[in-house]
């Protein structure tokens, strides 16, 4: 699945979820709240398909970075950068996407010719007072400069 393809799937997903809380009367905070990965975990399986996955424990519900408070509204960071068919070349090897803040907890993942931004030990975007800092509805708005 491409970068691009995903990113509109995931966006159709976070709206539809989006417009069910704001019809419910959720306000700004309990939207935030509601995507509290224990929460989507439950009400939300179809979200991220690492809800499906055991953890360590062995329980329902793996997560994507270890942190005791993980929120999930800003699952991807909208200091990422992609491109489906590459930035530049390096060493013959095509970069596909990077952080734009070269976050000191991210670094390049090299994959046979192809680099990709790995964000597996950067926790910003999940962070509550991140999140709320960049709120916005539509999550396309707040990632709208991932896409190169």
């Amino acid at each position: 699945m491409s970068y691009t393809q995903w990113f509109d799937d995931h966006a159709a997903k976070h709206k539809k979820i989006v417009e069910q809380l704001l019809s419910d009367g959720l306000t700004k905070d309990e939207i935030i709240a509601y995507f509290d990965f224990e929460n989507m975990v439950q009400k939300e399986p179809d979200f991220c398909p690492l809800y499906k996955e055991l953890d360590d424990e062995g329980k329902v519900g793996k997560k994507c970075h270890d942190m005791k408070r993980l929120n999930c509204y800003l699952c991807a960071c909208p200091n990422f950068r992609f491109k489906d068919e590459g930035f530049e070349k390096h060493e013959n090897k095509t970069i596909y996407s990077h952080c734009d803040i070269e976050s000191k907890d991210g670094r390049q993942g090299v994959y046979g010719d192809a680099i990709h931004q790995d964000c597996s030990n950067c926790t910003v975007p999940h962070n509550v007072r991140y999140v709320k800092k960049h709120y916005d509805e539509d999550w396309k708005v707040i990632m709208k400069a991932c896409k190169a």
